[in-house]
């Protein structure tokens, strides 16, 4: 798909039946489009949904590049998130909102949802006022607002612009978002008045992640169900 800072490969899953769907943007983890992530976007697919998966660092990395679950992939991962400035993660979203839209497979409702630094960008995505719906696990920087260069992102000053249902999800054992990042996310939530449904788990970050000692297959089924519920409730029509 054409974005503002270039051609962004994004990989598209959708129902093997012919017809058309609603759209789902699935964003990923750091290490952009890795074989669960695949996985979980056909799980969603599977449902009855168009999903679109834009590879989030196509400015700093070449088409198709994979970062691995291990150090290296992990310190690159992560500088490229404050490398990256917030408004590129943004022209980026209305890029790949643009593009499914408009694809033959999608009937043009759309939701977002994302695990990691995804869920802070389905959130993001999800001020636009074309998204009914956002699942959003266990997203980063919110709270500190330090995702992108510079580390000053304006996510929860801009929380008052959330109409979409947004469903947060979260390991309670998470250290990257603690307790009390937690209820400064809920709290602000609260204060402007927004549609959200809220569940924690008893799990660990990247509990959705079916690679690593830290999935749980139990979580995925029970938070991937309240997703499709939410997805199948808000996207009909």
């Amino acid at each position: 798909m054409p974005s503002p800072g270039g051609v962004m490969r994004t990989h598209l899953f959708r129902p093997a039946v012919e017809g058309r769907y609603p759209g789902v943007l699935l964003f990923s983890e750091i290490y952009q489009v890795t074989d669960p992530i695949r996985r979980l976007a056909a799980y969603v697919a599977g449902h009855g949904f168009c999903v679109a998966v834009p590879e989030v660092y196509h400015e700093y990395e070449q088409p198709g590049t994979v970062l691995r679950y291990d150090a290296a992939g992990t310190d690159r991962g992560n500088a490229l998130k404050v490398t990256k400035p917030v408004p590129a993660f943004d022209e980026d979203a209305v890029a790949a909102l643009d593009g499914l839209a408009a694809h033959p497979a999608c009937t043009g409702r759309l939701a977002t949802m994302g695990v990691c630094l995804g869920g802070h960008l389905a959130y993001r995505a999800a001020l636009d006022p074309r998204v009914a719906a956002a699942a959003c696990f266990y997203a980063t920087d919110i709270h500190g607002g330090t995702l992108g260069a510079g580390k000053q992102d304006d996510s929860l000053a801009r929380m008052a612009e959330l109409k979409a249902e947004t469903l947060f999800i979260w390991g309670r054992q998470d250290p990257h978002v603690p307790f009390a990042a937690r209820e400064t996310i809920r709290a602000r939530l609260e204060a402007v008045g927004a549609t959200y449904g809220w569940l924690e788990v008893n799990g660990q970050h990247a509990f959705l992640r079916d690679e690593g000692p830290r999935y749980d297959p139990a979580l995925f089924a029970q938070t991937l169900n309240a997703v499709i519920a939410l997805f199948n409730r808000t996207l009909a029509g």
